[in-house]
């Protein structure tokens, strides 16, 4: 009986507390069955001298067996970082969120049409400086657009070698015309279209399962693209959106057009690191996704009023003196160093590993960027009180130089904008981590680095199954 009832306790007890309750009261108990084990020990030897025994003394030794493997079992699994159950939860989570849907596929094709429209406004941006004898703004727009092109071109090409792709010369040929974004796009697309509109079918050789390597294969190209469209973001929308600001700031007259434009920029880059963010935890089985649209919008909101703010701050300083801008340089050497002190080993090589820690550096300037998954509530908060420290320094810099914007723009007006798009975006950030980022399953650190590459042989094989994890575990941008 004594054994029947620990192994009960043992089943239904769920994690090292409740096994540590479980052995408690079977401690007790079995104390309890001892002292009555001896009471009748001591009856039968009076009442019956031919007594040999009885089975109540074996129930106890088998109990007092099944008890020290118990503490064995609980020692174990208290010393253990990841619970069993939470490696359940894991697979559970991964049967719900490693499937490739329909709107995913359509977002994809969207966002082919949107890279399009965005190469050919910034063609057309720069034609239009061109002709009004704008060359240095020429100048700027071609050269950011083409910096971000050559680093896109460059992560893509990088994967597709570690990936072991065939056709790598055909490839590679097609990344230095600058077009390789696209092979990347539409091997996602094959891929994808597989994963969100075949069903199950033994000539495709497809699996309908959520955890099927078709569909973690589709997420995990919908994720490397949602990088680099983050790559991209910051390296060529970012500055090209600084410059249009310091254009209408400093010009005598400005339209409409001016004003959609810069705020639909704020909105782009603001939704790409949505985008990346939420491409990324799907792409994870161990981190939970967003819970609801409500909570995509606080974050969506925390990085759209703290980008604008900062972006702002970027433009005041550069009216006050182009030889400010120093301060950015500053700025992108001390997030290096950081960088550097994380020891990230995102890339298999070292040349791509530099490039990755010169990016985030960049990044680093305008938002917060956890290069190494791990927790950073130390981090943000440091991040963004020093940001709130050089913002009060810009404001109160430039309210002390008023006579230098000479009544070119409504100064107290930008002012007041930098300052309640900071506060609010604070508050946004504030109530996005203590109500809505999602609690992960595994809360150990995931350590950043190459891990276990999934291979995108969907040029050459759109039938290839493989099972591999996304390159992207273990980084996290918060």
């Amino acid at each position: 009986m004594t054994v029947h009832v620990a192994r009960v306790l043992l089943i239904e007890s769920h994690g090292p507390e409740e096994r540590g309750v479980s052995v408690f009261i079977l401690s007790h108990t079995l104390y309890l069955f001892l002292v009555a084990d001896c009471k009748v020990s001591q009856f039968n030897s009076v009442n019956h001298p031919d007594f040999q025994g009885n089975s109540l003394t074996m129930d106890l030794l088998l109990g007092c067996l099944f008890i020290w493997k118990l503490l064995r079992t609980y020692q174990e699994e208290s010393a253990s970082p990841v619970p069993f159950n939470v490696h359940m939860d894991m697979y559970a989570n991964e049967s719900l969120t490693m499937r490739y849907t329909k709107q995913e596929f359509a977002t994809m094709v969207l966002g082919i049409v949107v890279y399009v429209a965005d190469i050919g406004a910034d063609l057309w941006v720069a034609n239009k400086y061109f002709h009004e004898g704008q060359y240095l703004w020429c100048a700027l727009t071609l050269a950011t657009g083409l910096l971000s092109s050559l680093v896109v071109q460059y992560f893509s090409y990088t994967w597709f070698k570690d990936d072991g792709t065939q056709k790598l010369s055909w490839i590679s040929s097609v990344h230095l015309l600058q077009a390789g974004i696209f092979t990347r796009y539409w091997a996602a697309l094959k891929c994808g279209y597989q994963a969100a509109f075949k069903t199950n079918n033994s000539e495709d050789g497809l699996i309908d399962g959520c955890t099927s390597p078709i569909h973690k294969s589709a997420i995990c190209a919908m994720t490397d693209i949602s990088m680099l469209r983050l790559f991209r973001a910051f390296l060529e929308s970012t500055p090209q959106l600084i410059l249009q600001i310091y254009i209408l700031m400093t010009s005598d007259s400005s339209t409409p057009s001016q004003y959609v434009t810069i705020a639909m920029s704020f909105c782009g880059i603001s939704c790409a690191t949505v985008d990346y963010q939420i491409a990324l935890r799907k792409s994870l089985p161990e981190k939970k996704n967003f819970p609801g649209i409500f909570s995509k919008l606080i974050y969506l909101f925390y990085k759209l009023l703290t980008l604008t703010s900062w972006i702002l701050c970027i433009a005041l300083v550069t009216i006050l003196s182009i030889t400010s801008l120093i301060l950015l340089v500053f700025l992108w050497l001390l997030s290096i160093c950081w960088v550097l002190k994380q020891h990230t080993t995102f890339c298999t090589s070292k040349g791509p590993e530099i490039v990755y820690r010169t990016i985030v550096g960049i990044i680093l300037i305008f938002t917060f960027f956890n290069v190494k998954g791990e927790k950073t509530k130390i981090p943000l908060i440091v991040y963004y009180t020093a940001r709130g420290f050089i913002t009060a320094i810009i404001v109160y810099v430039c309210m002390s130089c008023k006579s230098v914007f000479n009544g070119k723009i409504y100064l107290l007006s930008v002012i007041m904008v930098v300052i309640i798009t900071l506060i609010l975006g604070i508050i946004f950030l504030i109530s996005y981590y203590a109500y809505f980022h999602p609690r992960n399953f595994y809360t150990q650190d995931v350590v950043d680095g190459p891990g276990i590459y999934y291979t995108q042989e969907v040029i050459d094989e759109p039938g290839s199954e493989r099972t591999e994890n996304c390159r992207m575990r273990g980084f996290l941008m918060q």
